[in-house]
């Protein structure tokens, strides 16, 4: 299953190098790992849950509108870390990650899919160091999982 933290931000951007790859004002951060069993539908699935997710304050207050009807953006990072599992030892194992081209491929299918959306996306860069400076607005956090 492919899995994502999804992050409500006042601004975020992402650096490879001291070079800027990505930058949003408020929108979602969003970190995004790719699975062994991961399929398209996968990818479709997560981009369609960032896209329509209601994580922003209507005028009552309640969480009740997505990133679009704010007029906001989406930072996607992609993250194999997402993956670790420590359940034995102290060094994470990364098995259920997918290898590298798979991973790129689905990751660059929900950036895809989420812009076809009608939303903006910056990102980082895949299978680089990156770093993400975020202002987490709430803070709300949320994991997204593709499969029950």
């Amino acid at each position: 299953m492919m899995r994502a933290i999804v992050q409500r931000v006042s601004k975020a951007r992402v650096t490879v190098a001291g070079e800027l790859t990505g930058q949003i004002e408020r929108g979602l951060l969003v970190y995004v790992g790719v699975g062994q069993d991961d399929v398209d539908a996968d990818a479709e699935f997560i981009a369609g849950k960032i896209r329509f997710l209601r994580v922003f304050e209507d005028r009552d207050g309640k969480m009740n509108i997505d990133v679009a009807d704010i007029g906001g953006a989406v930072l996607l990072v992609s993250n194999f870390s997402l993956y670790a599992d420590c359940r034995k030892g102290r060094r994470p194992a990364f098995v259920d990650a997918a290898p590298p081209a798979k991973a790129n491929e689905l990751y660059e299918r929900v950036c895809e899919k989420v812009r076809s959306l009608g939303v903006r996306v910056e990102t980082g860069r895949f299978q680089q160091t990156m770093a993400v400076e975020a202002v987490n607005d709430g803070p709300i956090n949320i994991w997204l999982d593709s499969r029950a």
